[in-house]
């Protein structure tokens, strides 16, 4: 095969080299392989590999989303080290709760810029009731029925179900038949008990988040999945992370994306003071796109690792760097130094001199419109 050819004349680390054949023949990688990757110098190889991967998944496409966050509240009954967004007294200057007219004007303003999608979390509010956050759901899309509603972390789902004393089943269902379209991946950071004990000691689990995702997924919703990392985990805890889900995938198939989310370490209480480097980005997206052999997109979130990173990484494994976005909090109140949003025409620009054919999509990657040469 000429790609094996390729790929071996152009690594340098004997350590990769059956992990390279494994990739070309199409075999799924191990625990070791992963981390192997991670260790690696040979950042270009990795980059190859990687890429040649998500070429035989989607070709030269790359694709964005005309899209909108909306965050309702910061105020949030938890207490994540990592997280800069959230404030426990709702009291606090820096706190805020939006009304429905607040929403449904960001909606609207997002509908009459070209958004297909709004994505909504936030912090989980100690007075608001399920039927607050069910409310929200069901007035956006009252409003603007054609509108893709991606709302509510996994963390969110298990404190509607404490709330109101349904099962992870029937808050969805409820959500579902208020308009709800998908869920978001935030929430997973990252799976290792030890890790979360440090980073989030109040959040749900990995078995809890996984179980919600899984019955989402057998519900007819489809979700994305996320990572954390660049913080006090290892290449060890990302690796299994990773497994965790790909085996969820295996069995109900509905996650559509998994989408790295680069530390950011401004204004919060965790002791970790740099951001993530280029080549910890460019390394954790090529190794999520080797491991994850069952999930077609992942993502550049340029948001989190900038846009210059964000344009290389669609060499090194990715396809997809998410979208407008309009008006960006949560990295931002941590650091981030990216733009809050960004122009279409950016994106596509962005793309376009990566190499890659720019692809309006939707939520869930039915393309709109195909930006050709």
């Amino acid at each position: 095969m000429l790609e094996v050819e390729k790929a071996i004349s152009l690594a340098t680390d004997k350590n990769i080299f059956p992990i390279i054949d494994k990739v070309l023949e199409g075999k799924r990688l191990s625990f070791e392989d992963g981390v192997k990757l991670f260790k690696t110098d040979d950042i270009l190889t990795l980059g190859y590999l990687a890429n040649y991967v998500t070429e035989k998944k989607n070709g030269k496409y790359a694709y964005f989303v005309i899209n909108r966050q909306i965050n309702p509240t910061n105020v949030c009954v938890l207490d994540c080290k990592f997280c800069a967004f959230a404030q426990m007294d709702k009291n606090d200057p820096k706190a805020y709760e939006m009304t429905y007219d607040q929403i449904l004007e960001k909606a609207k303003y997002a509908v009459e810029n070209g958004a297909t999608e709004v994505h909504i979390v936030g912090g989980l509010h100690p007075e608001w009731n399920f039927e607050r956050y069910l409310n929200i759901v069901s007035i956006i899309k009252k409003n603007f029925p054609h509108l893709h509603i991606k709302a509510f972390t996994a963390v969110e789902i298990d404190y509607f179900s404490q709330l109101s004393g349904l099962s992870y089943e029937e808050v969805l269902l409820k959500l579902k038949e208020a308009g709800l379209g998908s869920l978001p991946g935030g929430g997973a950071e990252i799976f290792s008990p030890n890790v979360r004990r440090i980073i989030a000691p109040k959040k749900i689990g990995y078995k809890k988040y996984l179980e919600i995702h899984k019955t989402a997924h057998r519900l007819g919703l489809h979700s994305t999945t996320t990572m954390l990392y660049g913080h006090v985990e290892t290449y060890e805890d990302r690796v299994d992370h990773m497994i965790k889900i790909r085996e969820a995938q295996d069995e109900t198939g509905g996650f559509t994306c998994f989408i790295p989310l680069a530390y950011q370490p401004e204004n919060n209480d965790l002791p970790v003071y740099d951001f993530t480097t280029g080549i910890d980005d460019l390394k954790t997206i090529a190794v999520s796109r080797l491991m994850l052999d069952n999930i077609d997109h992942i993502k550049a979130y340029w948001v989190m690792i900038g846009e210059k990173t964000a344009q290389v990484a669609l060499n090194f494994g990715a396809d997809d760097m998410d979208g407008t976005v309009m008006e960006e909090k949560i990295a931002h109140f941590a650091g981030a130094q990216s733009p809050t949003q960004q122009q279409k025409e950016k994106l596509i620009r962005l793309i376009k001199e990566a190499g890659k054919i720019p692809v309006e999509r939707d939520t869930l990657y039915n393309p709109i419109k195909i930006y050709d040469v």
